[in-house]
């Protein structure tokens, strides 16, 4: 256990607000809700983009940039869209301050004639957009993609999870076939998998979300599910089908191949910085973060053990070439020459969860070598300076293996199978995900929520309702379904 941070098993939630803090990710900005990304975890965050935008780019997609401010009545025209983010939407109606008696105040002559909205999400304006760009079959798939910051004015926040301003990637794509939305939709749910197990280690659940746990607006919403170390559950990544309901709203239609006027199909879908509060809370533990290789901001860090200005002159002669070997090889690293004790360096970059502590003093350069030190085992082991870019690479691909494994472990051993309601209270008490029947109706659904504050997470797509009967009501299930505590 690392000084200052609450066990997990004593509260899970002060480990997180403390692990978050010690480690230099983020602290409250001075508005309630808002958030400050500290330097480590904005290279976190960029290094997750940069894998997540490699993808999105290699599926077809280009980025372009959207407007923060969205016309009032942009929002009005799509009635289910604007009921599910009316509560949360920050509204400008003032164009600029004056001073009067030395205090600032709003300026009442500056008032907009039409209400600005700070934007919830981007799907009004860029269908007004599309509107434009849209005539032809020939003009279709439209597929683009935003990396942006949106407002939704939460109550209850935590850093990462859920805070007043965050940032995301959005795409909102066009298509000419309900076909073609439905396969689109299916391919950024596959990335979106593909980058929580292949790059952040995250085991994750897909499927489809339930008619009240979809996005609004939103004819099927699918979503990856990640189980965190206190065993609820996180959705990191939502992709929406909107079938035509965007197009109706903002009559974006088409000429099909048949000179005929069709109206489009769409999506949407977005990752936003809650991935990064995934990252802690799937492979956090008392010493602090355990960071996936693949986005750690610093692969390696070196810890120099040095006593005197002649052995740190002999240290840095002996790291240089290995260094050099070590970027032309594409691994990050950062040399720790702090004026601290290698104790207190040591339990630092624990909590910041670098995957490999390189440790080097005046005995280790007269044996040619250096000490690693795994952040995921603790293991240690010594590496010989010729072996040293050979054994970083495999070291770093063993990490990764080694996190997604544990995390699929534990999602495995804490996901439990279930017909009695009896039983289902219990587990829901102690944690877990609950795979079970449900007979597809809101209200049985609403009354579990209520009773024991657990949702479906998704239907999943290897469902198998046969044979199995409702966990509330005992009638025949329509659905196999998950449900958990989330986030």
């Amino acid at each position: 256990m690392s000084k200052g941070v609450t066990p997990q098993s004593e509260n899970f939630s002060a480990w997180y607000n403390d692990v978050v803090k010690k480690a230099d990710l983020a602290e409250h900005g001075p508005v309630k809700g808002t958030m400050v990304i500290k330097p480590y975890g904005f290279a976190l965050w960029d290094n997750v983009k940069f894998e997540l935008d490699s993808m999105i780019k290699d599926a077809g997609h280009v980025n372009a940039y959207f407007p923060l401010f969205i016309p009032k009545s942009f929002l009005a025209q799509e009635a289910k869209h604007v009921e599910g983010f009316a509560k949360e939407c920050a509204v400008v109606t003032h164009t600029r301050l004056k001073s009067v008696d030395g205090n600032v105040v709003v300026d009442p002559e500056s008032k907009l004639e039409e209400e600005v909205i700070v934007r919830p999400t981007s799907e009004t304006v860029i269908w007004a957009m599309y509107k434009k760009w849209i005539q032809s079959y020939r003009d279709l798939p439209l597929l683009i993609n935003q990396w942006a910051n949106v407002v939704r004015w939460e109550m209850r926040t935590r850093l990462f999870l859920r805070t007043t301003e965050f940032l995301w990637q959005e795409g909102h794509t066009a298509h000419a076939t309900a076909e073609e939305a439905e396969a689109e939709t299916l391919t950024i749910l596959e990335i979106y998998r593909r980058l929580a197990e292949d790059i952040l280690a995250i085991p994750v659940l897909t499927g489809r979300k339930t008619e009240s746990e979809k996005f609004a607006g939103a004819e099927h919403t699918y979503s990856i599910e990640a189980m965190m170390r206190d065993k609820r559950a996180l959705q990191s990544g939502t992709s929406h089908n909107l079938g035509q309901n965007f197009a109706k709203a903002f009559n974006v239609t088409f000429q099909n191949k048949d000179n005929k006027e069709e109206l489009v199909y769409a999506t949407s879908w977005g990752v936003s910085t809650r991935i990064i509060g995934a990252i802690i809370m799937a492979h956090g533990d008392d010493k602090g973060l355990r960071i996936p290789p693949k986005v750690a901001p610093h692969q390696v860090v070196v810890i120099p053990i040095s006593r005197n200005d002649e052995q740190k002159e002999s240290i840095t002669k002996f790291l240089n070439p290995i260094l050099e070997e070590l970027k032309e090889n594409s691994v990050r690293t950062k040399v720790d020459w702090r004026e601290e004790s290698p104790g207190f360096k040591f339990n630092d970059w624990e909590m910041k969860g670098a995957p490999i502590r390189m440790e080097v003093g005046p005995r280790d350069i007269e044996n040619n070598q250096v000490v690693f030190v795994r952040r995921d085992t603790g293991e240690k082991s010594t590496i010989q300076a010729k072996d040293i870019v050979d054994k970083t690479s495999q070291m770093l691909s063993a990490i990764h293996d080694n996190l997604f494994a544990e995390a699929k472990d534990f999602m495995k051993s804490n996901t439990n199978i279930t017909d009695s309601y009896e039983e289902f209270k219990k587990i829901v008490d102690r944690g877990g995900f609950i795979r079970c029947g449900w007979d597809g109706t809101s209200e049985t659904e609403l009354r579990i929520k209520e009773e024991t504050s657990a949702t479906i997470r998704v239907i999943p797509f290897d469902e198998n309702p046969k044979n199995l009967k409702c966990i509330y009501t005992g009638k025949p299930a329509k659905h196999e379904v998950i449900f958990a505590k989330a986030y």
